[in-house]
């Protein structure tokens, strides 16, 4: 994992340059078999986990970029999102699903029935491109434009234009795919005036995607795995059973949970995903996310609150409370309100950079409270373990706080980095070096576990400043 830095053009905009991408994937392959020891002719097979929603398009005969890659983070559709959520149209949308739905019982026309647009989602933003890059227009209305999530190009890249594919997990991510029928939603590109013609084919998540050029890394590489972030986090953590839960924490966080062969609607904060499709098998998620984990902790060391990350935990217990200072994240993006803004409010003269410390962590551990309720109210699936990943869940602070409030154990692993993990073991099974999921859950090492001390009362006073915190920062 090597993190590829982030542009911002303009205020609200964030993209990645497909070049720069390119080189640093191709380069992170090769000091990681370096590092390991191993020559590029015993690579039995490349598993890709990549960042979600992030999208670019090109020119179907060039291969040339028509914009840099929009990120999932991009706030430029906000004021489309915003008169789409308003409209008349959208309204009756709404109103012949919910009739559908209550007439025919079929959960399939739940999820439309409140279908409201976000930032995060893909859709809006290639509206956008559509109706902001001529060039892009022009080559849809010729056949001659491809859309792809960041496993798409590096799929096309890998393959030297050969592979033009995606996979069912990165796919479901978009919000312009449709977990239920798995196929790209016609209705909804009809809406948003975005052209048929630019989709990829969709494959299984663990399967023979075609060989790596031999030109790329001296041998030719079979691509056995293409798989979505969160959704390989999920495969990397043994979350095979529905019931299953997985936290992770990076630059955002996300809760999944295994719905089994059950795609769950729900209103508000919950969404359908598609986990991954191996063979006939397809397994279906319900996610729930908050943005701004890992940004705001890199903020706040950016601006030198403190040196070194694994300071925070030490600087957070120092203090016996935050002091009633409350900070609200909200840099890039918030699904429910795009104008949210980011805070702390509360400061005193006594305030020190602990307290802003604190602060930052417990706001993590309050939004985890608050996801885990809404999933434990919505999902119709007794939760069974919960296992934690990504950078933050190094933080005991916070594991052992979001483990008072939501009153559950939670493992996590040895190893915080599960996306590359579930690409490798998606891969495995595709190549044959892993006959079944039993021999993957022999694999699992667990660090810790964190269980339950404090009594939810206790952290009460402080949750219920810390709302009233974001009640005062939405829609700035």
């Amino acid at each position: 994992h090597e993190q590829v830095e982030s542009l911002y053009p303009r205020p609200g905009w964030v993209e990645l340059d497909p070049e720069v991408l390119w080189s640093q994937f191709v380069g992170v392959i090769k000091e990681a078999v370096q590092a390991a020891g191993l020559h590029m002719r015993q690579i039995a097979g490349l598993g890709i986990s990549t960042q979600r929603a992030t999208f670019i398009t090109w020119h179907k005969r060039t291969g040339k970029p028509f914009h840099n890659f929009i990120s999932w983070q991009d706030l430029r559709s906000a004021e489309l999102v915003n008169s789409w959520n308003k409209s008349l149209l959208l309204k009756v949308i709404h109103v012949i699903f919910t009739v559908l739905h209550f007439l025919t019982g079929n959960d399939r026309y739940l999820a439309p029935s409140f279908l409201t647009f976000s930032t995060q989602q893909t859709s809006m933003k290639l509206s956008w491109v559509f109706k902001n890059i001529y060039e892009a227009e022009e080559a849809a209305k010729k056949n001659n434009c491809c859309f792809g999530t960041v496993d798409t190009w590096l799929l096309y890249r890998l393959t030297k234009g050969s592979v033009y594919a995606t996979d069912y997990s990165n796919a479901s991510a978009t919000g312009v795919f449709e977990p239920f029928t798995k196929c790209w939603n016609p209705a909804l590109c009809y809406l948003l005036s975005i052209p048929m013609s630019v989709y990829p084919p969709v494959k299984d998540t663990s399967f023979n995607f075609g060989s790596a050029d031999s030109e790329i890394f001296g041998v030719s590489i079979p691509i056995m795995a293409v798989v979505a972030d969160q959704q390989s986090a999920m495969f990397g953590e043994c979350c095979f059973h529905p019931g299953d839960v997985k936290l992770t924490m990076g630059t955002g966080g996300f809760w999944n949970v295994n719905t089994g062969e059950h795609l769950f609607a729900s209103r508000g904060s919950l969404y359908p995903l598609i986990g991954w499709k191996i063979g006939e098998e397809v397994v279906y998620l319900t996610e729930g996310c908050m943005s701004d984990i890992g940004t705001a902790i890199k903020w706040a060391q950016d601006i030198n609150l403190f040196t070194n990350v694994d300071e925070t935990e030490k600087m957070a217990r120092s203090i016996v409370d935050s002091q009633g200072v409350c900070f609200v994240p909200g840099f890039q993006v918030s699904v429910n309100d795009p104008y949210l803004c980011a805070s702390f409010i509360g400061l005193k003269p006594s305030t020190t950079r602990n307290h802003l410390v604190r602060a930052i962590l417990e706001s993590v551990a309050f939004r985890n409270k608050q996801l885990y309720d809404i999933i434990v109210k919505k999902v119709r699936i007794p939760l069974q373990t919960i296992r934690a990943d990504g950078g933050v869940s190094n933080n005991s602070f916070v594991m052992q706080m979001t483990s008072d409030l939501i009153n559950r154990q939670i493992e996590k692993p040895a190893n915080a980095d599960m996306s590359s993990l579930g690409a490798a073991f998606l891969a495995g099974l595709a190549s044959g070096f892993w006959t079944d999921k039993e021999q993957l859950k022999k694999l699992r090492r667990i660090e810790a576990i964190f269980e339950p001390q404090k009594d939810l009362e206790e952290y009460k006073p402080a949750m219920d400043i810390w709302l009233q915190a974001m009640k005062r920062s939405l829609h700035w």
